[in-house]
């Protein structure tokens, strides 16, 4: 592999490129993936920005966070009883078990996926 190199002032500097990327949609999970991998984990950062698989993964990781995310929230209300029969007699009741329902489901997401 040869490796080209441009003059800059008195020095050499290799010609490096990085690959690309297909640029992915990233939500909130994906982001705050990148942010725990930029200051916890730097040089797995590092790797996966250079070899060009960092946006594949937060992609990844995001999408599995939301559906991991409905599926926690589903299941959690259904063996609360939380239905919409509540929601139709007692809405503010109803908004805060969904509130408990999906602030307990983030943290297990975050947990499980987000910052390990």
């Amino acid at each position: 592999m040869t490796i080209q190199y441009h003059k800059s002032g008195d020095y050499l500097i290799p010609n490096l490129v990085l690959p690309e990327e297909e640029q992915q949609p990233i939500g909130k999970y994906g982001r705050m993936r990148k942010r725990y991998l930029k200051e916890h984990r730097p040089v797995l950062y590092s790797n996966m920005l250079l070899k060009g698989k960092l946006f594949q993964h937060l992609a990844e990781i995001d999408e599995a966070c939301e559906e991991r995310m409905e599926l926690l929230t589903r299941q959690m209300a259904k063996q609360e009883g939380v239905t919409e029969a509540l929601k139709a007699s007692d809405q503010m009741e109803w908004v805060r078990h969904m509130n408990s329902i999906r602030n307990r489901a983030e943290e297990i997401v975050l947990s499980e996926l987000v910052y390990c």
